[in-house]
């Protein structure tokens, strides 16, 4: 079983290892890539591989880079905190969407159903044949939030996910700035930590820092050749999307 690893961060890659170990079975790990441009120099390759394992996004941009320019002829198992491609992710060859952090009981669920395929099908081919017909089956649902609890020295208070204009990374620490500028210090570590809980369809990561909700932005320029100048309820500053994520944010925003 030759296996390829897309992942930037190295804690999840060791994971990614340790749950394989753990499904003893026998593999073998071709490549762990963490840049768009590895990702392409690595897959233009003429070997023969029978799984990825991938995240979306890497050091220099997003993985659909990748598979926009490179022909995948194997199923992928996407391993990632966004929640926003998952249409995305099931037409370039998907079977499994995992949203982190996941257990290893999902993990080997997901790894159950590419041995189906592999079970049912002789080639690629096949296998990629057959990819519609699992991919019908329900994702695992998440528990989205409806308002962030905020606990304070001096209080503990509560703001509604509705009035939550966008959510910032800054130097580690997140916010929640809301619709009237007020700028909210929240218990997750992360941004991807805080994708997990909101809703795809209303919030979209237009750079590493950066979280907008769809309902709040006032107005949008061209910022440059490949990035969007965003401007939203509350706050008096544009946001910019990073290049790899202005044609998702456009798709996403259907204009």
């Amino acid at each position: 079983m030759k296996i390829i690893i897309i992942e930037d961060e190295i804690p999840a890659r060791k994971k990614l290892r340790r749950f394989l170990e753990q499904l003893n079975t026998s593999f073998v790990i071709v490549a762990e890539i963490s840049t768009v441009e590895e990702g392409i120099s690595t897959l233009q390759s003429d070997q023969k591989i029978d799984l990825i394992l991938s995240d979306i996004e890497l050091l220099d941009g997003n993985v659909f880079e990748i598979y926009s320019q490179v022909k995948i002829t194997c199923p992928i198992i996407f391993t990632t905190a966004y929640n926003d491609f998952l249409m995305h992710a099931f037409e370039t060859n998907g079977i499994e969407y995992l949203l982190k952090p996941f257990s290893f009981e999902r993990f080997k669920k997901a790894w159950e159903k590419f041995l189906l395929l592999q079970k049912t099908a002789s080639s690629n081919n096949d296998i990629l044949q057959k990819l519609n017909q699992i991919l019908t089956q329900p994702l695992e649902k998440t528990t989205l939030k409806k308002r962030f609890t905020i606990n304070t020295s001096k209080e503990i208070y509560f703001v509604e996910t509705d009035n939550i204009s966008f959510f910032s990374a800054e130097e580690g620490v997140i916010f929640a700035i809301d619709i009237n500028s007020k700028k909210h210090l929240l218990s997750q570590n992360t941004l991807k930590d805080i994708e997990t809980l909101l809703d795809s369809s209303s919030f979209f990561r237009i750079n590493r820092s950066e979280i907008v909700h769809k309902k709040h932005i006032l107005k949008i320029e061209k910022y440059a050749k490949n990035n969007l100048a965003i401007r939203l309820l509350g706050y008096d500053k544009f946001l910019v999307t990073s290049q790899s994520q202005t044609k998702l944010f456009r798709d996403w925003l259907e204009i």
